[in-house]
């Protein structure tokens, strides 16, 4: 029998790749977080440290940079070396009505305000 093992970043931004509907994006999304919150604080950082190969879009590329550094600091670590460069050149906005830009500008995690990904932080609770 296997042991039980949590997604990792890495895995997540394969799976990422091979969807195009966003809806089933934020649902692989929010499993990784479920598994990465259950996970000992301790043990959390190695789900973030292998790099992911491009998810096919850049913008979901830079958003996995800003998830990985946002997660490790909320455990008190830096982010992942692979993380830090990834940055867009035009601001994005996942989702894209009047009033989540408004409370995503306001109070989107610095590790992705500073890389052009407006989210706000209650998107990233959303297992």
């Amino acid at each position: 029998m296997r042991r039980y093992q949590p997604m990792r970043l890495a895995q997540l931004g394969g799976l990422l790749a091979g969807v195009a509907d966003d809806a089933w994006r934020w649902r692989l999304i929010a499993e990784f977080l479920e598994e990465y919150r259950w996970e000992p604080a301790g043990e959390r950082l190695a789900l973030l440290v292998d790099e992911p190969d491009s998810t096919g879009d850049q913008r979901w590329d830079v958003f996995l940079a800003a998830l990985a550094e946002h997660l490790a600091a909320r455990d008190g670590h830096r982010g992942p070396s692979w993380a830090e460069e990834r940055s867009l050149r035009q601001f994005w906005f996942p989702f894209n009505t009047r009033a989540a830009r408004v409370d995503a500008i306001v109070h989107a995690p610095a590790a992705f305000r500073r890389r052009g990904v407006f989210v706000a932080p209650q998107e990233l609770e959303v297992a």
